[in-house]
């Protein structure tokens, strides 16, 4: 039977056990300043710079919102170390090491700690110290050349359309983050591992002393019992979330790609392992089997979960119907703009992401972003200065975009993408082009 490969985005717990294993190994400190390894590197506050370290990096407590940066990086054409350079210009809602946000550019500066300490890269250091070791000889650090892999899942998308293939992703410049590419069967390897505390097939791979240390909780991301499921905490180590769960210990993380949602969770307890990988990225079956198995295993009075998260899908649904319904209604009214549509053209700049470019064809205005080259946005005028933004990949979502008009010509424009990516809006101010 052939292997069939998914991503394995965001499963971060292998990058955790990498740099753990490389302190333990004496290589680095999980509390060495960034700075000390990359000392260009900034941050948005100077305070925050100066006391950034490692494990900061591997733990989602920058201050920043989750995704916060990811509308620029995500599937950009930007080198890695223009992704680090650009996190000073994130703005944080939070506050440094107290406030999480998931933050995947984070992570990148953590493979290329361990790349300055190490002389290893980060995808390098993993094969050699993680996946050789345990038989993971068909998963990929990255995604480069996936689509033509044989027998990998396609990914696909039903948010906005009925259900409909998209492009697979590209985002081996956040490679520590994001870039696996892997299977049931080489993750029941890691699973094997990771419940007989480090060893593999009787051999001990990992350091028990490393596993124990990605699994520490460094913040808390909540601390309230559940009112859905048998846990009173969350909290997130090494790139790896943990909880109780009806008394027992549980150990996950999920990964989510355009097309495709993944989990791989663990309970040493009970030498349960579960992978759950699909290839539709609007579901929440990945979660609900999880937890429908959990409960199953772990003596939890039967909910049906599948029904449960299907409420949640519904509510969402129609939400997002409504507002497609309401953005269409205006398109076809074909209202007037208060100023020429050429006047809504030209480029407009934004600190984080850079210059977009707006171009008119026909009776409709087209966008290209420039760390995103194989985007096209297809801008419809709606009423208000506003227009309703579709992306050629319909992943990026359908959205409004929002102008503001100052003497009679367009001086700002507000542009969003699927929440999935970044829930913010970008505010572009008209400018010249600047070049990078």
């Amino acid at each position: 039977m052939k292997t069939l490969f998914y991503y394995c985005l965001k499963y971060k717990t292998f990058t955790g056990t990498a740099l753990a294993k490389a302190e333990f190994d004496k290589k680095l400190l999980l509390n060495d300043k960034v700075t000390k390894y990359i000392p260009w590197f900034r941050l948005y506050d100077s305070n925050a710079t100066r006391l950034a370290n490692i494990r900061d990096m591997l733990t989602h407590r920058l201050g920043t919102k989750t995704f916060q940066g990811d509308f620029t990086f995500w599937d950009s054409n930007l080198p890695k170390d223009s992704i680090v350079w650009k996190m000073r210009h994130l703005k944080p809602a939070g506050e440094f090491r107290q406030d999480y946000g998931y933050c995947n550019s984070a992570f990148l500066v953590a493979g290329q700690v361990l790349e300055k300490a190490t002389g290893i890269s980060w995808d390098k250091y993993v094969e050699e110290n993680i996946l050789s070791p345990i038989d993971m000889n068909n998963t990929y650090m990255a995604t480069a050349g996936i689509a033509q892999r044989n027998n990998v899942a396609s990914p696909h998308n039903n948010l906005y359309t009925s259900i409909t293939k998209i492009p697979f992703d590209k985002v081996d410049n956040l490679g520590p983050a994001t870039s696996m590419v892997s299977n049931v069967r080489d993750l029941t390897h890691w699973l094997m591992l990771q419940i007989d505390s480090g060893k593999y097939e009787g051999k001990q791979v990992i350091p028990w002393a490393v596993l124990q240390k990605t699994r520490d909780i460094n913040i808390m991301t909540g601390s309230r019992k559940s009112p859905y499921y048998p846990t009173h905490f969350r909290g997130y180590g090494l790139g790896v979330y943990s909880t109780d769960y009806n008394n027992r210990q549980v150990y996950w993380h999920t990964g989510g790609a355009f097309g495709h949602v993944t989990n791989v969770c663990f309970v040493p307890e009970e030498k349960l392992g579960i992978t759950i990988l699909s290839n539709n990225d609007n579901q929440n079956f990945f979660e609900a089997l999880r937890y429908q198995v959990l409960d199953a295993y772990l003596d939890v009075p039967y909910t049906d979960r599948s029904k449960f998260q299907l409420n949640f899908f519904v509510l969402n649904k129609k939400k997002t119907d409504e507002e497609q319904a309401a953005m269409k209604s205006k398109v076809e009214r074909k209202n007037t703009p208060s100023i020429n549509l050429e006047e809504f053209t030209g480029n407009y700049y934004n600190t984080v992401y850079g210059n977009l470019t707006i171009t008119k064809s026909g009776n409709m205005l087209i966008c290209r972003l420039e760390h995103h080259p194989d985007i096209i946005g297809y801008l419809e005028y709606m009423d208000n200065n506003e227009f309703r933004l579709t992306y050629s990949n319909i992943g990026y979502g359908i959205v409004p975009a929002r102008f503001t008009v100052k003497d009679s010509k367009a001086h700002s424009v507000e542009i969003s993408v699927n929440d999935f990516v970044e829930s913010d809006a970008y505010l572009f101010v008209k400018s010249e082009l600047v070049i990078h």
